[in-house]
């Protein structure tokens, strides 16, 4: 299988870029106490870059709008055509929010199904209207945002004095005590006199009158669940990802990945089943499935052994046989309790171009080449310091966190996050060396710490290097003065600019460079 081109990144290695700080919403004040609900457990930029949607532990959606391009006529695709010199910072405001899953209790397994927002997905846009999926741990919800306009009839040719409320008649035209009228209008002494004889016509004549007009008043913007997709997950969901066809998406859990089309909510496919016979075989669990950005049959999805699977589903209708394998042999005498633990692939992201898989461990970031499964072709160092603390780790649970990562969209760097709400963006073209920490505040540090000597060139677009991340000054091998309470999980990257935007508890942060 020969799929994607070569990384839009040149031969020539790219400068380093300088990050600044852009936005955040939801700052908290010093001593400030997080809520739970509030804390973003989910966050993505849409197809165009122009909106971010965020999800929290309370099952909201958050939507942002960028708002800075907008000021000049002309699409956003006509001015890159025109290379319009695009110098100011990108400018995100606040558009809406909705609740997208409430709390629920399954009653045949006695289980709480929490209303956290697990992953927000884009659908593509009709109409001027937004699309996106989410998901909590078992039910996928598809939603319609639109903008609707307020509308209301105006110009009538009601006299406050003469008419009052309900369209009945003004009390000085007739008088209820002095004629008993039915239900048709009529009196019931006869008389042929009806309501019609009684309204009175302006000043002006019959010409006078004037014909009712709806106007438009202010708009407001409109949240609607069109479809639910549930029942359809014994474990909890963990991914879901679109089809470059706009009309399926796969979700997975621990054991499943099931094919969904967009319209029909009752039915889905079973495409990947890892359930054994018997639960005490049970080796590995799915972490992570993304489909391919541009070939609709090919998917990939990772385990908590450390591998990623290349699935075609031209080959078969359940794809338990993978097309290939992408896995690191592991290093002889190397072996711990620890191993497994931290070679599970907490997410996994396709480059733009279909061609590299990143993925993210507890310890590394690994980029792989999908046409070669020997190996992958950068590994960058993220956690090597928290090396001597794993049983530390072990005890307070820090060592199952589950880190996302995130690639340019020109593939030429790559950004996960870290403790401390620090996160690292790698340079991974050829002879690139760039390692940048930044911390998510107003004022991030930045430290650049060249890296450590390639281990073995594969005279290709990537050269195949082990990379450490710089650290903070001041801490020691150990990571004794980092936080692990606070931790940057959540972040994503603009899918045409170089920003950043990432989640720090309850606060959403941007940086651009």
């Amino acid at each position: 299988m020969n799929v994607g081109g070569d990384v839009g990144a040149s031969a020539v290695s790219p400068a380093h870029l300088e990050w600044k700080f852009s936005q955040v919403f939801g700052e908290r004040a010093a001593g400030e106490e997080v809520q739970e609900v509030d804390v973003i457990s989910a966050i993505e930029f849409d197809r165009t870059g122009d909106h971010l949607a965020t999800g929290d532990r309370g099952g909201r959606v958050v939507l942002f709008e960028r708002t800075d391009t907008k000021e000049h006529v002309g699409s956003r695709r006509e001015l890159e055509r025109m290379a319009y010199p695009v110098t100011r910072h990108p400018e995100f405001h606040y558009k809406t929010e909705f609740q997208s899953h409430e709390p629920e209790f399954d009653y045949l397994k006695s289980l709480e199904i929490e209303e956290k927002i697990n992953k927000i997905r884009w659908c593509q846009m009709t109409n001027g209207a937004l699309f996106l999926l989410s998901t909590n741990d078992k039910t996928i919800k598809f939603w319609k945002v639109q903008e609707k306009k307020v509308q209301k009839i105006s110009d009538l040719n009601v006299d406050p004095y003469l008419g009052v409320a309900n369209g009945s008649m003004p009390s000085s035209s007739v008088s209820s005590s002095q004629k008993q009228h039915l239900a048709n209008g009529c009196y019931t002494d006869g008389s042929s006199q009806c309501l019609s004889n009684h309204l009175s016509f302006p000043p002006g004549g019959l010409s006078a009158l004037r014909l009712p007009v709806v106007t438009s008043g202010e708009s407001s913007l409109a949240a609607r669940c069109r479809r639910v997709y549930a029942h359809a997950h014994d474990y909890h969901i963990n991914s879901i990802s679109n089809n470059c066809d706009g009309e399926t998406f796969i979700s997975a859990d621990d054991l499943r990945i099931n094919l969904w089309n967009l319209q029909i909510s009752n039915q889905s496919f079973n495409i990947v089943d890892l359930k054994p016979v018997n639960m005490e075989d049970l080796t590995e669990v799915i972490t992570s499935a993304e489909f391919h950005p541009t070939h609709c049959n090919i998917l990939a999805y990772s385990s908590s052994k450390g591998s990623i699977r290349l699935v075609d589903m031209r080959q078969s209708a359940l794809c338990d046989s993978h097309s290939k394998l992408f896995e690191e042999q592991e290093t002889p005498g190397s072996r711990s309790f620890f191993t497994e633990i931290i070679a599970s692939i907490s997410d996994i992201k396709f480059a733009k171009t279909g061609r590299y898989i990143l993925s993210r461990d507890y310890m590394t970031l690994k980029l792989w080449d999908i046409n070669m499964d020997s190996g992958p072709v950068s590994t960058f160092q993220v956690h090597e310091y928290l090396r001597p603390k794993l049983c530390d780790l072990y005890e307070n649970d820090s060592i199952f966190d589950k880190f996302e990562c995130c690639l340019s969209g020109d593939g030429s760097r790559v950004a996960t996050g870290s403790y401390s709400n620090l996160f690292r963006v790698f340079g991974c073209a050829a002879g690139s060396t760039e390692a940048t920490t930044l911390e998510a505040s107003k004022n991030p540090r930045r430290q650049v710490q060249t890296p450590s000597r390639p281990s073995r060139s594969l005279g290709s677009s990537i050269t195949r290097v082990v990379r450490r991340g710089s650290e903070s000054p001041g801490a020691d091998a150990s990571g004794n003065s980092y936080d692990f309470t606070t931790k940057l999980l959540h972040l994503t990257w603009h899918p045409t600019e170089n920003s950043i935007a990432c989640a720090a508890a309850n606060s959403l942060y941007m940086y651009y460079a």
